[in-house]
């Protein structure tokens, strides 16, 4: 058997040992090959390993999806946001979101960028699955042709970020065009127009674009020159949206809602150490939702910090993470707060060597006796000098890190 064949049939039986949904891979497409299909088979049917994942937080949707105007070609309308910080889960949960994002609002965001009149919906799924999607027909009088989007969440760090948005080699995969784009918050874009087998002379033509963030966050968008995306004949000589709308469809900040509603994707690294272990990384992943800059940063097993800085004055942050002891200290004035976790909220002088800085600090305890300690200060030091009138996270934040329903799952207890 020739070494192609035989490259063939190794791909192909690697590709069927995932068990995807078919659907949500006929939309996300083949590009680049079997060889590509079967990682990105793997990456919607939720990886292998856990470990630190980033967060979306109410902060973090102010903006696109790279932070700033998105170019959209249409109104379309917004999905309900939840605003939730998601701390890295541990254990064999399927990665699905809590539905917050429907099927229906998947389906007309995307409806929204093809003129009216024109989209017939097709397949889609919420936010309550692995991979939330849409697709439809699109038919402005010159041929039906398919269109579809597929969300899900990635390790920002690892390889599928980087080969999802990196052209392949003209010798093993056909394509017309194909552009690499690193935009200004560090975000990857591919547009690419090739073929869904790779083969110009008798495949259906597929043109795509894909979005990969820092935030781990994978927008991949595709559409065909005809009604299905294999064994078919064209329907018309293009796709039916210009490479840039489809590009302006990637990066609207529409499909934010339903990636934060997703959990955390595994880290390809296999990295699994959790907050007790590893504080200054687990808080690193955590404030990164609320897209400040980070400094300084550092630590040593359960205690970690970070110093934010926003432009305005430099600001430690602290995690301590430790059990319960016999002479623990706990505020015995800690209020109730759902999940039979006790906080206690103080604001006040950080101490009489650090004159001038203040420290606003949430005091957790939950049921299982672990103790969760987030705090702020005005200053990249505990001792100063004070750098800013108040901490760059907000009372509402440091409570969003410390009061979070996932720090049990984190602790996989």
């Amino acid at each position: 058997m020739p070494l192609e064949d035989e490259l063939g049939e190794a791909l192909r039986t690697a590709g069927a040992a995932f068990t995807p949904d078919p659907q949500a891979l006929v939309e996300a497409g083949e590009r680049r090959g079997r060889r590509l299909v079967a990682r990105r088979r793997a990456a919607v049917a939720g990886g292998s390993v856990l470990a630190l994942a980033l967060i979306g937080t109410a902060g973090a949707w102010t903006g696109g999806l790279i932070g700033g105007g998105t170019g959209e070609v249409a109104a379309a309308p917004a999905l309900p946001g939840r605003g939730t910080v998601r701390p890295p889960a541990d254990g064999p949960q399927e990665r699905v979101g809590t539905g917050a994002v429907t099927a229906r609002q998947m389906t007309e965001v995307l409806k929204s960028f093809v003129p009216a009149g024109q989209f017939t919906p097709g397949e889609s799924r919420g936010s309550d699955s692995s991979g939330p999607m849409a697709s439809g027909l699109v038919d402005d009088g010159k041929g039906q042709g398919r269109l579809g989007i597929l969300l899900t969440r990635i390790d920002p760090a690892g390889a599928m970020a980087k080969e999802m948005t990196t052209c392949p080699d003209r010798r093993n995969v056909a394509f017309d065009s194909c552009k690499e784009e690193v935009l200004p918050d560090g975000s990857r874009l591919l547009l690419i127009q090739d073929y869904d087998y790779d083969d110009s002379r008798r495949s259906v033509k597929e043109w795509r674009a894909t979005l990969a963030t820092p935030q781990g966050y994978l927008v991949d968008a595709s559409e065909f020159n005809a009604p299905e995306s294999k064994k078919v004949r064209p329907t018309r000589a293009e796709p039916p949206l210009p490479l840039e709308r489809l590009k302006a469809l990637v990066l609207s900040d529409k499909w934010r809602p339903a990636l934060a509603d997703l959990p955390p994707a595994p880290s390809e690294s296999g990295s699994r150490k959790g907050p007790e272990e590893d504080a200054q990384a687990f808080l690193e992943v955590l404030l990164r939702g609320y897209e400040i800059p980070v400094a300084d940063k550092g630590g040593d097993g359960a205690y970690g910090y970070v110093v934010l800085d926003d432009g305005k004055g430099r600001s430690l942050v602290e995690l301590r993470v430790r059990p319960r002891t016999e002479n623990d200290d706990f505020p015995k004035d800690a209020t109730a707060q759902p999940g039979g976790v006790h906080a206690k909220v103080t604001q006040g002088p950080a101490g009489e060597n650090a004159p001038g800085v203040v420290r606003w600090t949430v005091d957790t305890e939950r049921p299982n006796g672990e103790r969760i300690t987030v705090s702020a200060y005005n200053a990249p030091k505990q001792t100063g000098p004070a750098s800013r009138t108040a901490p760059a996270l907000t009372l509402e934040q440091l409570k969003e890190v410390a009061l979070n329903r996932h720090w049990k799952e984190a602790f996989g207890r």
